[in-house]
């Protein structure tokens, strides 16, 4: 999917264009957009470190040790937290996103021009042969509009490792991307997909009206190539978002329901249900201070704390490569911008990839990390504790 799409490859900082007669991503017709990005809107929350200076500043000292997760940390024993061996290797392939959903932790949308070049992508390849990690998460944004997402997808294929593509679903629906389900599924990728809700009105709520719909024939494109029926290599996981200030139901019970309900009311099915927290950054973030959700939501993550979460935590076994090839301890700590902490304090970079310095580090923490540890715990791979 090269068409279109104009780039340099030469630097991290591509120019974009997008044909509007073959690809109008600002069109609505294009997927949902319940909002704008916090970027586009000159909004002051767009900025990382304002971000992390609001939860900062919330008074949460009659929460769990004052609501300092190093604190929280070192009353289980964990002075430090320190990386276990590594198994997925998670590239965010760029922040251009046919939706702008309400909760994205990522900002992203179709104004977002950030996106990996085809040199980064070559970097991480090199990197990824250099670890022992069995899983690349592929993620955006919509990875799927990365000009050389399926390059990235058949070289990790031809490595032996299993690939996984995050997928808001709508984005299956683009005429260029018709024949993506049959694709992946020849390659054996796992699709994980976003969906809040089984039901129409809370995913709408949260991604935009006409989201239901268009994810559930997206589903049915998924379910037509393979996915969905058992075979593990042609797995298809629904990933869910509570729409609200509150913690994520018990995964178990939820995957019960929702297989129930989608294949009665809409002849679908899939493998699994994961579940995640919703991080208080972003603009998920900015929904809680409009909503007045904010002092009470981190109340709610720091009192539901679990020690029994924090040995798998992903930023113990994950590596976060961010489209322009900078490394983070995880996909959030990559979206505020809170850079890897290599030992010998270089800046920690796919070209300067060191797998000793990559297991030495000390990983990045603060208050947003809480979401993670809450209630069964939370993660790219679903709940921590079942």
């Amino acid at each position: 999917m090269t068409e279109g799409i104009e780039m340099d490859t030469a630097v991290d900082t591509p120019q974009i264009t997008i044909d509007a007669a073959q690809l109008d991503l600002a069109s609505p017709a294009s997927g949902p957009k319940p909002t704008t990005s916090l970027l586009q809107r000159r909004s002051p929350l767009a900025a990382p470190h304002y971000q992390l200076e609001r939860l900062a500043a919330l008074d949460l000292s009659h929460t769990r040790q004052g609501g300092h997760f190093a604190a929280c940390l070192a009353d289980q024993g964990w002075e430090e937290l320190r990386p276990a061996t590594l198994e997925i290797f998670q590239i965010n392939v760029g922040k251009l996103c046919n939706m702008t959903c309400r909760h994205c932790h990522v900002d992203a949308g179709p104004d977002r021009r950030e996106i990996m070049t085809r040199e980064t992508i070559d970097a991480c390849l090199q990197a990824l042969d250099q670890t022992t990690a069995h899983t690349v998460d592929i993620t955006g944004g919509a990875p799927e509009l990365n000009p050389h997402f399926r390059y990235l997808v058949e070289q990790c294929v031809a490595r032996g490792k299993q690939v996984i593509d995050r997928c808001n679903l709508t984005v299956l629906l683009l005429p260029p991307l018709h024949d993506l389900p049959h694709w992946l599924a020849e390659r054996g990728v796992e699709v994980v997909c976003s969906l809040p809700h089984y039901r129409k009105l809370n995913t709408d709520t949260q991604r935009g009206n006409g989201t239901f719909e268009q994810s559930i024939e997206a589903l049915r494109r998924l379910n037509a190539a393979g996915y969905g029926y058992g075979d593990p290599k042609r797995r298809l996981t629904l990933m869910s978002n509570p729409v609200g200030a509150f913690l994520a139901s018990n995964q178990t019970k939820m995957e019960q329901e929702w297989k129930a309900g989608l294949w009665k009311n809409h002849g679908v099915c899939f493998d699994r249900l994961i579940t995640l927290n919703n991080m208080p950054i972003s603009r998920f973030l900015e929904w809680l201070e409009q909503s007045g959700n904010l002092q009470r939501y981190l109340e709610v993550l720091v009192n539901a704390f679990n020690p029994a979460t924090v040995a798998g935590l992903m930023c113990r076994n994950t590596l976060s490569v961010a489209w322009d090839g900078r490394l983070y301890d995880c996909d959030f700590n990559q979206m505020l911008e809170l850079d890897m902490q290599f030992p010998d304090g270089q800046a920690a970079h796919i070209r300067n990839f060191n797998p000793d310095w990559l297991a030495q580090r000390q990983i990045v923490t603060a208050r947003h990390c809480f979401g993670c540890t809450a209630g069964a715990g939370s993660s790219c791979g679903g709940a921590i504790e079942s």
